[in-house]
């Protein structure tokens, strides 16, 4: 059975290709959907990058027929655009005082005019949904990018295999890797498979689909820029941090496990000792997500340095440990760091660097999409994220662009996921993750 979805102003603003995620069912955008939009426009920000792109798609509609009419979808849907035609609205173009309860009336109207076909209202905001449940209107949340944590892909397993088999690894030496399901760079825990009550000896390794093999970890025998893993899980993060071969890495962990510090004690590590790379790039969102800076007074620096003390509280510690005579100033004086907001990563192009992107649960899809878009030849990039820390009003647990970025890139070579399980900042910050 066919339906209609009625489309809100913040599904269209999280992803303006949404309008072909409905298969072969009727698609309304009201006009004061659209006057919304209007005022996103000249926002330098990615909202008002996607607001642009929804009035282009929308323009690119109407060339193909009238809006009012109605037009074809790529995904064999039917496109209209609301207007008065509808007696949504007094008058064409006028916008109500809440719109909110325009959609809540024009819902309830399309239901009563067509009983026979379920009339749905898609928003990503949770009281009007429940509005619109008081109602007996039918309301769901946007869900074609949404990936449950509990189904994220944790990109660390555990397998147990024959005594002599882990001796092997420990001993520096790939093994044949097990029937299974696995995934390129997938890391493991190997267990030996022991029933005589001893401690079964145990080795790290990580997976070579290509070969079909598990082959040891390949880390310093010193400390990374004044760090050492530990954990396992520690491990097998820098294990993918030192590698080059390895282009894209995403490190999920709640607060305290130490994923931005290992981020950018192998940054350093790569740019000013190894000279893989030409600098090291650290990237930040800035809250709200896109934010102008130029609301803030001073130069860019001075505008930065509020959301990047995260960032200089680590490499303070970084260069501390590792005891290299330098500083955070000198350091961006030479090149050897950049410190960037993500608003004006767009249009660049970003060769032969380390980039690191902090705080990326805070990302849309499209905002992911748009930065790994400007990674140029040479350029290792490294997303950070906790999922259950998420600041951005537009995107939740379920629906940003990191868990976005996970599960689409678990199957390709060029890529690595660690979840850091381990709170390792202090005793105190571990038990005020867990309790409170």
């Amino acid at each position: 059975m066919q339906k209609t979805y009625i489309l809100d102003t913040n599904v269209l603003l999280h992803d303006p290709h949404s309008l072909n995620s409905f298969q072969d069912n009727e698609v309304l955008v009201p006009i004061y959907v659209i006057e919304e939009i209007d005022q996103f426009k000249r926002q330098a920000s990615e909202l008002g990058s996607n607001a642009r792109l929804v009035s282009r798609i929308l323009d690119g509609y109407r060339n193909e027929g009238n809006l009012a009419q109605g037009v074809t979808l790529e995904g064999g849907g039917h496109l209209r655009v609301v207007t008065q035609a509808d007696d949504a609205l007094t008058s064409l173009g006028q916008k109500p005082a809440v719109v909110d309860n325009a959609l809540l009336k024009l819902a309830v109207e399309h239901q009563e005019a067509t009983p026979d076909r379920p009339v749905v209202l898609v928003t990503k905001d949770t009281n009007l949904r429940i509005k619109a449940d008081a109602l007996g209107i039918r309301a769901e949340d946007y869900e074609t990018d949404r990936i449950e944590l509990t189904d994220l892909y944790r990109g660390v397993d555990e397998i147990v295999l024959p005594e002599e088999d882990v001796e092997e690894l420990k001993n520096g030496n790939e093994v044949n890797l097990p029937d299974g399901d696995f995934y390129p760079n997938e890391y493991v825990w190997l267990r030996a498979d022991m029933n005589n009550g001893t401690k079964p000896p145990s080795a790290l390794g990580r997976i070579d689909l290509a070969e079909s093999v598990v082959r040891p970890l390949e880390l310093p025998g010193e400390s990374v820029s004044g760090v050492r893993p530990r954990n396992k899980e520690q491990y097998f993060a820098l294990d993918a941090l030192l590698d080059p071969d390895i282009a894209l890495v995403t490190l999920m962990g709640k607060a305290g496990t130490g994923k931005t510090l290992l981020a950018l004690a192998a940054g350093l590590h790569q740019v000013r000792e190894q000279k893989n790379y030409t600098r090291l790039m650290v990237a930040r969102p800035v809250f709200p997500m896109g934010r102008d800076l130029g609301y803030l007074p001073g130069e860019i620096e001075e505008k930065l340095n509020p959301w990047m003390q995260p960032i200089y509280d680590n490499l303070e510690f970084l260069i501390e440990h590792s005891r290299k005579g330098t500083s955070i100033r000198r350091m961006i004086d030479t090149g050897v760091l950049g410190l960037e907001a993500i608003t004006y990563i767009r249009g660049r192009s970003i060769p032969g660097q380390y980039l690191v992107v902090d705080e990326s649960q805070n990302l849309t899809p499209l905002e992911v999409k748009t930065i790994i878009t400007r990674v140029g030849e040479g350029t290792k990039i490294v997303l950070t994220g906790d999922p259950h820390q998420i600041d951005n009003p537009y995107v939740d647990v379920s629906t940003n662009g990191f868990n976005h970025l996970v599960q689409r890139f678990r199957p390709e070579a060029i890529a690595a996921h660690i979840e850091l399980l381990k709170g390792e900042r202090s005793r105190l910050a571990e038990l005020a993750t867990d309790l409170l």
